[in-house]
């Protein structure tokens, strides 16, 4: 995922506080804004925009956190998020604080290499690397135990009332009975924080586009030593919440454990 230069994240922070506080009075959860306001509040400050305007929001949405100032304002156990609210609209939004992180204490379990090493010497960054991985070596299959296949990665689309998202791979599956699954993937890298916000958006999307199957949505990342975290999420209300999570360790076929491989059915 491309990093920002100490100087592009300053200015989007002033822009995304001015507009904040423009905004927000004690006691407000929550409030909309429109993408016009970041060129109006540029042009004030005097402050250079990139071309793709859309980028100050996004950097807050999944790779920087908000300047301290707007953090303040949170109530306990809160946090400020930043969500589609329609077309070229934002909603800024206290929800309740949710962290979803590897957990140190998940068994290891090992899984035969099956990543083309061509792959992995041309992988362009982390997010990349990830979903390959995840697609060459059928993790997705492995973990929900159903058979599935990658219909697109990067899909661009919208979602009513939300506006433009990005889902980084989507699956369809397949189960024993036949039945058939719609399951959003994201992946993380190890420093990134896996989305609250994406996750909801993942889910409303397949709801909106299938509606009637039943959506899977799955968050992967890198975690210690190279491992492979998979989380199963759902929306409970209006909270993102962990079904299921399973660690995968990829090692050569001849490296095997025979005995853990049998362990594994306990």
């Amino acid at each position: 995922m491309r990093k920002q230069p100490s100087g592009e994240t300053n200015r989007y922070k002033i822009l995304i506080e001015k507009i904040f506080f423009d905004h927000w009075k004690k006691g407000k959860t929550e409030f909309e804004f429109a993408r016009d306001e970041i060129k109006d509040k540029a042009a004030a400050l005097k402050i250079a925009l990139p071309d793709n305007v859309g980028d100050i929001v996004y950097s807050f949405r999944y790779r920087t956190a908000l300047p301290q100032s707007i953090i303040d304002t949170q109530q306990e156990g809160r946090e400020w998020i930043i969500e589609g609210a329609d077309r070229s609209r934002y909603r800024f939004k206290l929800v309740f604080l949710m962290r979803i992180r590897p957990r140190e204490d998940m068994v290891r379990i090992a899984v035969p290499d099956a990543t083309p090493e061509l792959i992995r010497a041309y992988a362009l960054d982390d997010e990349q690397a990830l979903l390959a991985i995840v697609r060459y070596n059928r993790l997705i299959d492995t973990f929900l135990g159903l058979t599935t296949y990658s219909l697109q990665n990067h899909l661009r689309t919208t979602v009513r009332g939300i506006g433009q998202i990005e889902i980084d791979e989507l699956y369809i599956g397949l189960d024993k009975r036949g039945c058939h699954y719609v399951i959003p993937v994201q992946a993380k890298g190890g420093k990134d924080q896996i989305g609250v916000v994406q996750t909801t958006q993942d889910i409303r999307w397949v709801e909106q586009k299938f509606p009637g199957m039943r959506c899977r949505a799955i968050a992967a990342q890198f975690a210690k030593d190279g491992v492979i975290a998979l989380f199963e999420l759902t929306l409970q209300g209006q909270e993102v919440k962990v079904v299921d999570e399973r660690h995968y360790q990829l090692v050569p076929a001849d490296q095997l454990d025979k005995d853990a491989i049998r362990s594994y059915k306990e």
